[in-house]
């Protein structure tokens, strides 16, 4: 695909935001971190998502992220800023700052708690949209937002020329196929379980938590489906599954990313800012029997996962609350 079809990469990475055990930014394990899932092929980072605990990172960290992702990735990945709020001008001062700070496009989750009417969300979107030349990937995930984008308001906003996709973690296959037949939108699987799925029905990419881990596999399905080999995708993607299951069922995903990430050494601490916890000793179990699970993936080792149960325990305030204004 094409970068004039597509603005945003295939292998998008949902990045964690690394954090110090005092809950601060740690800046230098945001650049390695970026650096090597950038090496492992993502070719699409996505920072302050919710993976990357959006809710708790206050703007200038925001602003930040994308700074230091844009200059990591040194034109090798697109920067999409996530995020956004639930309310409109707070989303749209956010997003004209990202583009200024250098965001090659920007993702706008469907606005929680308030509960609008599909007009509210339509006009919401819009709004932001209008507000920012950058492309606009959509983000459908009610289990977190409350509301899902629904199909009309999906069709009235694809007429939008500004809103050029979807990221998909609402699971329902025959919409994502019926919006697909009937929009020019790009799809991105935003449920890690259903990439080989998504994929197989018309999505372009991915955005992705285990990514974090595992961007190689990734990069080896996506590039198999562009070269019509389901055999190669669909190894690739049962090899996957048992860490997908580890990431993604027993705690948040960020926490377990997390968890995994420092048990590999790849970053310095698991911590979450709260009121995100690390996992409780079962929690952990679980966590660490789902990867003893998984076999030989290359660009993936996990021989040297070294579980530290007490290094995650808890959650962390930082100095400057993490407050969104």
């Amino acid at each position: 695909m094409s970068t004039q079809n597509n603005p945003f990469g295939q292998v998008l990475v949902a990045l964690v935001t690394p954090f110090a055990a005092d809950g601060e930014v740690d800046w230098a394990d945001v650049e390695k971190h970026i650096d090597d899932v950038i090496n492992d092929g993502a070719d699409g980072i996505v920072v302050t998502g919710t993976t990357g605990e959006t809710s708790t990172l206050t703007d200038p960290e925001k602003l930040k992220l994308v700074e230091v992702a844009k200059d990591v990735a040194n034109g090798r990945a697109k920067i999409i800023t996530g995020g956004g709020s639930n309310e409109t001008a707070h989303a749209i001062e956010l997003y004209k700052h990202s583009e200024k700070a250098g965001a090659d496009a920007v993702m706008i989750v469907t606005p929680y708690y308030n509960k609008p009417t599909q007009a509210g969300v339509l006009t919401h979107f819009r709004m932001i949209a209008d507000a920012t030349d950058l492309p606009v990937i959509l983000y459908d995930i009610p289990g977190r937002t409350g509301i899902p984008i629904k199909y009309e308001t999906i069709l009235r906003a694809s007429q939008h020329p500004n809103i050029r996709a979807i990221k998909d973690a609402k699971g329902d296959f025959s919409e994502v196929s019926r919006v697909l037949n009937q929009t020019d939108l790009l799809y991105f699987s935003g449920d890690d379980s259903n990439v080989l799925p998504h994929l197989s029905i018309g999505a372009v990419g991915l955005i992705g938590v285990t990514a974090n881990i595992a961007a190689a596999p990734y990069r080896r399905i996506i590039d198999a489906v562009n070269n019509n080999d389901l055999a190669t995708a669909t190894k690739e993607h049962k090899q996957l599954e048992p860490l997908v299951r580890a990431v993604m069922t027993h705690v948040p995903g960020t926490v377990a990313a997390k968890y995994i990430l420092h048990g590999l050494g790849r970053i310095h601490s698991p911590r979450v800012r709260l009121p995100l916890v690390g996992p409780e000793d079962a929690e952990a179990a679980l966590i660490e029997d789902e990867v003893a699970l998984v076999g030989e993936i290359p660009g993936v080792d996990l021989t040297n996962f070294r579980p530290d149960r007490n290094a995650a325990a808890g959650g962390a305030l930082p100095k400057v609350a993490g407050t969104t204004r």
